[in-house]
């Protein structure tokens, strides 16, 4: 029958045993029995129904419909609003621990809504968001704390606040030239009072709900951080010194008030009277106001020393930090995040040794990928497979993670380029008017969870997914013989 698979030797590599150099097995089992394996979205990214049910506008919403996510919104997106217990059973199909998601406050409390607070008193460069945002908390930890066990405040707030504060390009677009062109904002000071009322805020619901919640739901509160793998660009010990700031400004701009009660040294020296006060009373609330560290990793960057913006009177927040960021692109392809999990690793190994190894969870990692209508998502699945071994690494080496939760659960609306993009794990058909979900052969091995890096090939054979590289006798020219032989002696 001559059914030639060029990848079957994969298969056989598998079967029999015989070790394949590039190969790493592993499975659930050499995890931590408690260890949690999850997925997520975030609630204006997946649920649509935008006006339904009350629920009023967000700053998103403002963003999106201005035309800044590729002309983009999220009106419908995945429909999660209405689809949420479809998902629910397709998680469970999925084999996952755990589903990260966020409550939107506009849809929660319509009458208090973020894009009126912003239109108010300036959303977060103002400190009556402090009491606002735990007005906010206590609602979601009373109606659903019997039910959610993990409770992120903010999510990667450093960014949000250098994308919405300084640089301008996402919501809510403050800033001021030449960082940004913004109708309004001041990107040499309010990204620092945007991420001082988020720390005070957090400090706020965190006390709110070990005092009120915790004990009677058994919960936990944390916040998330954006963390980028940072390394010199060249092996000049400006650059060296540029990482440390880089690190200081990016991670400990919130990590060390949280860990230590206090900004880093660097930052006060270097931001100056620009950069906000704790009063003691506050570095008691903010510092340990946390049970876990929320981690969202994705990418890399070089760091270059750019000592001479300290000249400058008026700067941002990069020219304070004195550097330059340069991102990793090592991949073959110009879209996709180059696989480097050392990173990752790295990252982990920061948490044990400057912050006394708190518990961590990988909050978002993941492949982005061109969206199309493949489920061979095989780029997807070697990313994962790299990334997850990287955790396993780093917990063998006495890393205090407890998770790992893959970006998306499904194709949903990419806040900075809509629809052009895919991160999920289940590919989601815009153009049926029922947005079908179609598991991707990563969900298949986010249930199996036998990530073996040249598995990927098994896996095709044995789920149906299409082989490129299939071939058999009809695929070859008439005349062309197959034989065997032997020789005389």
């Amino acid at each position: 029958m001559l059914r030639l698979f060029f990848l079957l030797i994969f298969v056989l590599n598998f079967s029999v045993g015989v070790p394949s150099p590039n190969s790493r097995e592993f499975s659930r089992d050499d995890f931590p029995p408690g260890f949690v394996f999850g997925s997520g979205t975030s609630a204006y990214q997946v649920e649509g129904a935008a006006n339904k049910d009350g629920r009023t506008p967000s700053i998103w919403d403002t963003y999106a419909h201005a035309g800044k996510a590729g002309g983009a919104t999220g009106d419908v997106a995945c429909d999660g609003y209405h689809k949420y217990k479809e998902d629910v059973q397709l998680m469970v199909d999925t084999g996952l621990d755990a589903y990260r998601f966020s409550i939107s406050w506009s849809r929660l409390i319509p009458s208090m809504i973020t894009q009126a607070l912003e239109d108010e008193y300036g959303g977060w460069v103002s400190r009556k968001i402090v009491g606002d945002f735990t007005k906010y908390a206590e609602v979601c930890f009373r109606e659903f704390g019997d039910r959610v066990s993990y409770w992120t405040t903010v999510n990667e707030p450093n960014v949000f606040v250098t994308g919405g504060y300084d640089l301008g390009f996402a919501p809510p677009q403050r800033c001021s030239p030449p960082f940004g062109y913004c109708s309004r904002g001041n990107s040499s000071t309010e990204p620092y009072m945007a991420a001082h009322h988020i720390l005070l805020a957090h400090a706020s619901a965190a006390r709110l709900y070990h005092k009120k919640y915790q004990k009677k739901h058994h919960g936990f509160i944390g916040l998330s951080i954006y963390m980028w793998g940072f390394v010199p660009l060249t092996d000049t010990k400006e650059d060296a010194i540029a990482t440390q700031r880089a690190i200081a400004f990016q991670y400990g701009w919130f990590l060390d008030p949280l860990v230590f009660g206090d900004y880093p040294n660097i930052m006060k020296q270097n931001v100056g009277a620009r950069m906000p006060v704790f009063t003691d009373h506050e570095s008691k609330q903010v510092n340990g106001s946390f049970d876990f560290i929320g981690i969202v990793h994705y990418n890399n960057m070089y760091v270059k020393d750019n000592s001479n913006s300290l000249k400058m009177a008026y700067r941002d927040f990069l020219m304070d930090a004195a550097i330059e960021l340069i991102q990793i692109q090592d991949s073959p392809s110009a879209f996709e995040f180059p696989i480097m999990p050392s990173y990752l690793q790295a990252v982990l190994e920061f948490f044990k040794q400057v912050y006394g190894n708190p518990p961590v969870y990988i909050y978002e990692n993941g492949q982005r990928m061109q969206r199309n209508s493949t489920l061979d998502d095989i780029a997807r699945v070697n990313f994962m497979h790299a990334y997850i071994g990287s955790v396993l690494d780093a917990l063998r080496n006495g890393s205090n993670t407890r998770g790992y939760f893959v970006w998306a659960f499904l194709d949903v609306f990419e806040l900075l380029d809509g629809y052009g993009s895919s991160y999920g794990i289940n590919y989601v058909d815009l153009d049926d008017p029922d947005l079908k979900r179609y598991p991707k052969l990563s969900a298949k091995c986010c249930k199996m969870l036998r990530l073996l890096f040249l598995q990927i090939f098994v896996l095709n054979l044995l789920v149906g997914v299409p082989i490129s590289l299939e071939f058999s006798r009809d695929d070859f020219p008439p005349d062309l013989v197959f034989g065997s032989g032997t020789s005389a002696y």
